[in-house]
């Protein structure tokens, strides 16, 4: 017989042994917490590459959403739109990188340059001054901040730029801005040294070129200022900007074909620049072509019908047609679209004196004196009022008005600008 064999139990042990075949020397709990931690960074991993896996997932079943560009991807768009002339699109590609990035001084300095461009000063203040913050140290900030008051507010524009030349002393756009700045508070000696001196330190800047035409403008160096444009034009002929400044130059010397050309230049660049269909309404009515002018100031007014220069340049060429209804109402609208543009005031009293509204010709010739500033516009205004009072029943006893002092102005330019 073959022996019983029983399988012998030590009952202090378990059943099931905790050692494993090639798991010995690991413990159980050991081999949990490997499990539960390998678990636990699964799901990490997967929480924080949530939208990549899920983007993934999409793109493979076709219905993927575009990924939202980088602000470096946005910044070389609008560099290369700026390049081309598309300085509106430009601006919105930097409006879009400074969203993701809005410290960024490189950044903040090209969308402050580019609103300045487009003549957007009052928006590019503030700019400025959040490029100087972000970085204090960078000369940029200052040379923005100086470009976006050396019109309006020339003094401070001045103290800015000072500082920022304390950073860099050879920055061409800070010697520009100054260039401007002193011409505007009459100092056209050190305007014309800053110009020629922003020029020397960088003569591919357009802008330097632009700023040094500015004292030679007013200094009656007209055809110096021509050859000045001409050279911004070259380093950036897709830029309206140079354009308009060189086109006012030939209208200055008296060559207005030369002016009619360049605006029709800036045309082809862009089709719908309602201050190009304005400047060319402007050279035409000058010569006394006010039928072909006005077709301009309306072609202005279909891009933008809120244009208030372009409605106060159409009410001209409309009063010295003699259509003073016609005048009257593109004065009115001027005023309601926010010019205050002395024009659209003494001449609409004008007309409602052609037209016998003694009582309307007299309140608006009245209002006209608070923005008449040439002693010429003024003796007209007072001729018309003493017309009213000689041929209008009612004002013959009336009292002129005494004038008010004009408020104080930048010299005007020999030649204009």
């Amino acid at each position: 017989m073959r022996p019983n064999r029983r399988i012998k139990r030590d009952h202090s042990k378990p059943f099931f042994s905790s050692r494993r075949r090639g798991l010995s020397g690991i413990p159980l709990l050991l081999l949990v917490l490997l499990t539960i931690g390998s678990s636990l960074g699964l799901i990490l991993v997967t929480l924080t590459n949530y939208d990549r896996m899920q983007f993934a997932a999409l793109d493979l079943l076709g219905i993927a959403p575009t990924p939202t560009p980088f602000a470096s991807q946005h910044a070389q768009v609008g560099i290369e739109l700026y390049n081309k002339g598309k300085v509106r699109d430009a601006l919105g590609e930097f409006e879009l990188a400074l969203e993701q990035q809005p410290a960024d001084i490189d950044y903040l300095y090209e969308y402050g340059r580019i609103l300045i461009e487009l003549d957007e000063y009052d928006l590019a203040v503030p700019i400025g001054d959040r490029a100087i913050t972000a970085a204090p140290d960078d000369v940029r900030g200052y040379a923005l901040k100086a470009r976006a008051l050396m019109w309006s507010d020339p003094g401070n524009a001045i103290p800015i730029a000072v500082s920022g030349l304390d950073i860099d002393p050879a920055f061409a756009p800070l010697h520009a801005a100054l260039a401007i700045a002193y011409t505007n508070i009459g100092r056209y000696d050190e305007g014309l040294s800053r110009g020629n001196r922003a020029i020397q330190l960088d003569p591919l800047d357009s802008f330097a070129h632009r700023a040094y035409s500015i004292p030679l403008i007013f200094t009656g160096r007209n055809s110096q200022a021509i050859e000045t444009l001409e050279q911004a034009v070259a380093i950036n002929p897709n830029l309206p900007g140079p354009y308009f400044e060189l086109a006012a130059q030939y209208r200055a010397i008296d060559v207005p074909e030369m002016a009619v050309g360049i605006y029709r230049r800036v045309l082809e660049l862009e089709p719908n620049n309602a201050k190009a269909y304005l400047r060319l309404c402007e050279t035409f009515a000058a010569v006394g072509e006010f039928q072909e002018g006005s077709r301009y100031c309306e072609q202005a007014l279909a891009i933008n019908s809120q244009y208030a220069s372009a409605w106060r340049m159409l009410g001209q060429t409309q009063y010295s047609r003699r259509n003073y209804e016609g005048a009257i109402e593109s004065f009115e609208n001027c005023v309601e679209f926010g010019s205050i543009e002395v024009e659209c005031y003494y001449l609409r009293g004008w007309a409602h004196y052609f037209l016998a509204q003694c009582d309307d010709a007299w309140r608006v010739l009245q209002e006209a004196l608070q923005y008449a500033v040439a002693d010429q516009i003024i003796d007209t205004i007072n001729i018309g009022l003493s017309n009213i009072r000689v041929n209008c029943a009612g004002y013959e006893n009336v009292t002129l008005p005494t004038p008010i002092p004009p408020t104080a102005i930048p010299p005007t330019p020999i030649g204009g600008i």
